[in-house]
């Protein structure tokens, strides 16, 4: 079976592992964590970085550390992964879900222009499948209405905009290091930011509101959202190998758009002018099906050694969302409706992938045949 997802880890993290392990600093303090941290500043080009346990983690610090909380509103884009939704959820708030562009697959900018009212405070826009928003106009809005900028970069590590990295196109910046992220640590996130208050407050947050200079003083509410030392050295061999992993992963989605690029019964995600993409998982719609045809492709798919998944559900179709917050979204919907996501890996060979395109326009000729 072809995976749709596998993590490349070799020699240097086998080394950073044991080396955490023989140091005996295998929980939330020790070099790997401060080494993390000062590579994530240097690839984002952010000044500050705070690693944290996970990707949803991530979010909850930083709505926390912009001081959005009960009753205040959050604009986020109908196609995402459900956890920038429940971040939204953890601190009260009312996640208010708009619609995204044709184009890119992210949150469309005047689609959350017009969403905006007194009781919005922030904005959170997801780089999906590794493509940037469009940080340019989401900033106008933001400044011109007073609102924080998160970007949900989860998928985007190592992508640009307008020559600008991921991690400081946006007030704060979260980041994902799940097995199948771009840079991995087994289960671990991150939050960048360029101002030191929205830091501070990160630091405080994710260590059990510790007082800075007090030991076992807390006079916050706080979590335990620290990164294990032992993940970290997974990190920071991912993050030092970071240039090697995202060429390979933008080699396997130009051999994908060299073989699919002329098939009408596809369409995929367009790159926005200024953007330099760090492929996620390739991900095309498969144009005019609905989702019963989508996922019978998926399964067919399978019944050739091919494992596929389809592209995320709306969050506000998720059953706890109550019905006021059930936006229609129809671009959202269509792609979410049409879209598969394909193997994307950084070691995923030539004929591997020339093996998945076969097969998917064989599986597409045989409906088209009645089969």
């Amino acid at each position: 079976m072809i995976p749709v997802s596998e993590p490349d880890l070799g020699a240097l993290e086998r080394s950073y592992l044991l080396d955490a392990f023989d140091s005996g600093w295998i929980s939330s303090r020790g070099a790997y964590v401060e080494r993390a941290e000062d590579l994530l500043r240097t690839l984002t080009a952010a000044p500050h970085a705070a690693v944290c346990s996970n990707g949803t983690t991530a979010l909850h610090l930083a709505l926390l550390a912009a001081g959005v909380g009960e009753g205040d509103e959050v604009i986020i884009p109908a196609l995402t992964y459900v956890a920038t939704l429940n971040a939204v959820y953890y601190v009260q708030a009312v996640p208010v879900v708009v619609d995204v562009l044709d184009s890119t697959w992210c949150i469309d900018p005047a689609a959350v222009e017009r969403a905006i009212t007194p009781q919005t405070t922030a904005i959170v826009a997801v780089d999906l499948y590794g493509q940037t928003a469009d940080y340019r106009e989401l900033r106008r809005i933001a400044d011109e209405h007073g609102l924080i900028l998160i970007a949900d970069a989860a998928e985007s590590l190592g992508a640009t905009l307008d020559g600008r990295a991921a991690g400081s196109l946006a007030d704060i910046s979260t980041f994902s290091f799940f097995g199948n992220k771009v840079i991995t640590s087994g289960e671990g996130g991150a939050v960048t930011t360029p101002r030191a208050d929205f830091h501070t407050a990160i630091l405080q947050l994710r260590n059990q509101g510790n007082h800075p200079t007090r030991r076992y003083f807390h006079d916050i509410v706080g979590y335990n959202y620290r990164m294990t030392n032992v993940a970290a050295a997974i990190l920071t061999a991912q993050l030092e190998r970071a240039s090697e992993l995202i060429a390979q992963r933008r080699r396997v989605v130009d051999e994908y758009e060299r073989l699919l690029a002329a098939d009408e019964r596809l369409r995929g995600q367009e790159i926005a002018a200024g953007a330099a993409p760090t492929p996620w998982i390739h991900s095309v719609r498969l144009t005019g099906r609905s989702a019963v045809e989508r996922d019978a492709v998926i399964t067919a798919l399978a019944e050739r050694g091919i494992e596929s998944r389809p592209v995320f559900p709306l969050v506000q179709d998720m059953p706890f969302v109550p019905a006021a917050q059930r936006t229609p979204t129809p671009v959202a919907a269509a792609i979410s409706r049409e879209g598969i996501s394909l193997p994307t890996f950084p070691r995923l060979e030539a004929s591997a992938i020339a093996q998945v395109c076969q097969a998917l326009r064989d599986v597409l000729s045989s409906f088209a045949d009645g089969e």
